[in-house]
């Protein structure tokens, strides 16, 4: 069995979250909103940082959805770094 690679951290805060749910449209395998109108990350390895920042590990493959929910965020509350570099992808 290949090992899971994670090369990308997804990041996202949901305090600034307004309920947009731009990033459920994107990619509904990893969001979905709660009963305060909220998104919820999802995924078996989500780490919470304090109350309200959440993070998730992810590997080259699913950058790409990742990246086009960050992108649709009209807030600007999901941010995806390369976690060898540090680089702050968006």
């Amino acid at each position: 069995m290949e090992e899971r690679k994670t090369k990308y951290i997804v990041q996202y805060d949901r305090i600034g979250c307004i309920g947009a749910a731009a990033c459920v449209a994107a990619l509904q395998e990893a969001w979905e909103m709660d009963e305060e109108g909220k998104a919820i990350l999802k995924g078996e390895n989500v780490k919470s940082k304090g109350d309200e920042i959440f993070e998730l590990e992810i590997t080259e493959e699913e950058l790409e959805g990742h990246m086009e929910a960050a992108k649709a965020c009209p807030v600007v509350v999901i941010h995806i770094t390369n976690k060898e570099t540090g680089e702050k992808l968006i």
